[in-house]
């Protein structure tokens, strides 16, 4: 009955059941039944976490919906579970992804189609534990977890020869920086005796502790993000992953880091944030612009958009340690506005890559002409990836950049070149793809958009604009936990 009582328990729950459900009960063979099955315990989740939301209490900063079991009472370890308004939204988007997901790869898995989709659902169910999970050692435990389905998608299911490298580049790259902050979290406990979040908030660390911990802690997070100069896995990760693993990848992982900063770094490392903002503010300038500019030199469609994810993942760092409500604001809704955009965009690459076997620019052009569906939503991805106005990403940065303005000028007017180069790449790429005539040399059959398609873009295109043109409906239930973060920040 606690269960039933508490969707927050329904949502962990509900992935458990899929996989043991697949595991014991599917045979590998019905592969049709995998995939309904697959799709309906997503969607069931998806519809819970939208219960979360509609629950949500926006008058308090308290966490809510909160649930304590003992895990090893004599170490005084227990397992918290809580949401507050920085956590809730990253679960839905985590659910909503998945969901879309298993949508997206109705006709991709050739083999091991059972596993591809135990995949899934086990990565939905460390997803949904990292982004409601009160303890920093569990939160460690399922931050890793992660790796394993993103390492078997990649690794097994990846579209071209590079994928086992790509695969472990991914998960050697993630693991070692996670060592570092597993070691802070062993510190943590020595020295305070525990490693409750809600407990640690109240606690003091002493300034020398609070800079060791904080560099500990940055290079587990900054890895995941990814900041400059640990960002190599990325671009190979998301050029040997299918189109599903592309998406969670850019919409829910790369925001794991952004999470983790806003979650223990500033609240439990104030003076440390506030110390090392300088080289925060650096290395996020450097991201945006060398984002940029390398995007502009690439040739494969996918590294494009994994590029300009550094680029956009910058402004979020800026907006974060700029320590101002508003670019606190801005941060969390580009983290969620750049989950949906990338996700679509490495979608529409998907769909040209299923159709003609090739993610190389100069092949394709004029493609308006053949697929203006397609080239319709394209065209959207493209402008609300630049921020245009009345999609999502306008609302993030702006919110960034009047955060930018409250400490700095300087800041700021650097910041705004990455504006303009995240301008150049979008169009230049919307150009080179979908107009100019068309290229018969390469290509002799054309198709549009089928019916699933042309759903899952409306879906994702539908919560852009949604984002974009009332974003009150997120910032409300959003400000009181900014508030109480950013008062615990300066007390």
């Amino acid at each position: 009955m606690i269960i039933f009582s508490n969707p927050l328990l329904i949502i962990m729950i509900l992935p458990l059941i899929g996989i043991i459900f697949l595991v014991l009960f599917i045979s590998d063979t019905n592969k049709s039944f995998l995939k309904i099955f697959s799709f309906l315990i997503t969607s069931l989740t998806f519809l819970f976490s939208l219960v979360l939301w509609i629950l949500f209490s926006e008058s308090t900063a308290s966490f809510q919906f909160i649930e304590t079991y003992p895990f090893l009472p004599f170490f005084n370890l227990t397992y918290t579970i809580g949401l507050d308004g920085i956590s809730l939204f990253f679960i839905i988007l985590s659910t909503f992804l998945i969901n879309l997901c298993i949508l997206i790869s109705w006709e991709f898995p050739k083999f091991f189609v059972k596993e591809y989709f135990l995949s899934f659902l086990f990565l939905e169910f460390c997803l949904i534990q990292v982004f409601c999970v009160l303890d920093i050692l569990f939160f460690y435990i399922f931050f890793e977890s992660v790796l394993i389905p993103m390492f078997l998608i990649i690794g097994i299911w990846g579209s071209r020869t590079r994928k086992i490298r790509a695969a472990f580049q991914f998960f050697l790259y993630t693991l070692v920086g996670s060592f570092f902050m597993l070691g802070a979290i062993i510190f943590i406990y020595a020295l305070k005796g525990t490693t409750d979040l809600l407990i640690l908030w109240f606690t003091d660390f002493p300034i020398k502790v609070q800079l060791i911990l904080w560099i500990l802690f940055f290079f587990g997070l900054a890895v995941k993000i990814p900041m400059i100069p640990f960002h190599i896995w990325l671009p190979e990760a998301h050029a040997e992953a299918p189109t599903a693993g592309s998406v969670i990848l850019a919409g829910v992982l790369l925001k794991l880091g952004g999470y983790g900063f806003l979650r223990f770094s500033l609240p439990l490392f104030p003076f440390a944030c506030l110390y090392f903002n300088p080289i925060i503010f650096l290395l996020s300038l450097i991201a945006i612009i060398y984002g940029s500019l390398t995007t502009l030199r690439q040739i494969d469609l996918k590294k494009i958009i994994a590029y300009s994810s550094i680029s956009h993942m910058g402004f979020v760092t800026l907006g974060i340690f700029s320590l101002t409500v508003n670019g606190i604001e801005g941060s969390i809704i580009l983290m969620l506005s750049h989950g949906l955009i990338s996700s679509a965009m490495f979608f529409c690459i998907g769909i040209l890559y299923d159709r003609y076997s090739t993610r190389i620019l100069k092949y394709f052009s004029g493609l308006v002409q053949v697929m203006p569906i397609f080239v319709i939503f394209f065209m959207f991805f493209s402008f609300a990836n630049i921020s245009f106005p009345g999609t999502s990403s306008f609302i993030g940065e702006l919110l960034i950049l009047v955060g930018l303005a409250k400490i700095s000028f300087s800041l700021l007017s650097l910041s705004l070149i990455g504006v303009l180069l995240s301008a150049s790449y979008a169009i230049w790429l919307l150009n080179r793809v979908s107009f100019g005539s068309l290229n018969l040399y390469y290509f002799k059959l054309f198709q549009d958009i089928s019916r699933r398609e042309f759903i899952i873009l409306s879906c994702l295109s539908t919560t852009v604009f949604w984002l974009g043109i009332y974003p009150t409906s997120f910032l409300t239930k959003i400000n009181f936990s900014i508030l109480s973060l950013v008062k615990q920040l300066f007390l």
